[in-house]
């Protein structure tokens, strides 16, 4: 039942009154926190994280909040409250009907208002999916779980039962408002408000479908399929057109919204398109130069390491790194050669080394040379 569910703000850990973007960085991080391939099999996680994505589709939704705000959950939930006072009783979630909108006029004014039966797309929903460094590279198909608005199979959408028909309202004539007169000092003051008989969609249900409830509209729970292009990036949000929740009196879906985040990889870090990763070798491999192997996500590359290599020196494998996202090409391989210095030597290999340093002349070390006489020239 609505009443049960806990404040969507709550749910998300905001004030109310919350900017789009503190609501948008608080789903991003309680979307992180219950996401069922970070709890495989936890139950709690997973309704925890349906609640989350529950109230990021309405707060995140400037009409759905605002119908939150003012009626809580039964200004969103299309199953709530149906069916009341002999004829359409249902708020209907995802309806985008703002039960605030009041035309007034004075002294005999008109005022006009939309047909509250035209077309009326549906709002988008927000999902999350998390990736592995190597799905989010090469791409991959992910069968994402949503909860959407759908239009109610057994009475198609009508909110009748099977065999019943929806009439027209006869206050406001299928308007969805009527006028109501004041006399005041000032005269006759005439206002539209929203129909009290059909809280103003402008029909009448006599026998609400018992499964929508005269809503016209369920919530369920489904999987879509959804392609990751190569060369996604953490962060990013794909989106999948008409995969949302349903539209109104036969309008478009609206869509699906999916938010990207990536695990992080053991040995690569992205920036943009290139990867980034240290490369350690000894002191003897870049003395003497060596033939080694790379690493990358296509697997090992040969690469000879030229004799006399600097620590710091930067090796680049061309077309090595990320795809674009348009597939029109590949970033670059990044590695950083660094050494490492050997640690608890024995005593043997401790004379080996210093009959070794003694060996070298000053043209061994031109770098070292020329710092120290810059020293020398500095202090003395």
């Amino acid at each position: 039942m609505a009443g049960e569910k806990r404040d969507y703000y709550e749910v998300l850990g905001v004030q109310k009154g919350a900017s789009e973007d503190e609501i948008k960085k608080a789903y991003r991080k309680m979307a992180k926190q219950y996401h069922p391939d970070l709890h495989p099999g936890d139950k709690q996680a997973e309704a925890s994280f349906k609640e989350v994505n529950e109230a990021y589709e309405v707060l995140s939704d400037s009409d759905k909040k605002a119908r939150y705000d003012q009626f809580g959950h039964a200004g969103v939930d299309p199953n709530f409250g149906a069916g009341g006072a002999g004829g359409y009783g249902g708020w209907g979630g995802g309806m985008d009907f703002d039960f605030g909108d009041i035309f007034s006029s004075f002294f005999g004014g008109g005022g006009q208002r939309a047909n509250p039966n035209a077309p009326r797309r549906g709002s988008d929903v927000a999902a999350s999916v998390i990736l592995s460094f190597e799905e989010a590279a090469f791409g991959c198909k992910k069968q994402i779980d949503v909860r959407v608005i759908e239009t109610c199979r057994t009475c198609g959408g009508s909110g009748a039962a099977k065999g019943t028909t929806v009439s027209t309202c006869p206050v406001c004539r299928g308007s969805g408002h009527e006028v109501r007169q004041q006399r005041t000092p000032f005269g006759v003051m005439q206002s539209q408000v929203v129909c009290s008989r059909c809280q103003g969609k402008g029909k009448i249900i006599e026998t609400p479908c018992p499964d929508c409830r005269g809503g016209g509209q369920v919530r369920v729970s489904t999987k879509v399929g959804v392609n990751i292009p190569a060369g996604i990036d953490d962060g990013q949000v794909l989106t999948v057109r008409g995969k949302g929740n349903s539209g109104l009196n036969g309008g478009p879906a609206g869509n699906l919204e999916v938010q990207v985040s990536v695990r992080p990889h053991p040995i690569f870090e992205r920036d943009n398109y290139n990867l980034l990763c240290e490369l350690p070798l000894t002191f003897a491999q870049l003395a003497l130069g060596a033939e080694i192997e790379i690493p990358t996500l296509e697997g090992r590359v040969p690469y000879t390491i030229k004799e006399g290599t600097q620590p710091g020196e930067i090796i680049r494998l061309r077309g090595k790194g990320i795809s674009y996202v348009n597939g029109r090409g590949k970033g670059d391989l990044i590695a950083q050669v660094t050494v490492e210095v050997p640690k608890s030597l024995s005593s043997k290999q401790k004379e080996a080394l210093k009959a070794f340093e003694e060996s070298l002349g000053e043209k061994n070390y031109q770098k070292r040379k020329t710092f120290f006489d810059k020293v020398k020239d500095v202090f003395n």
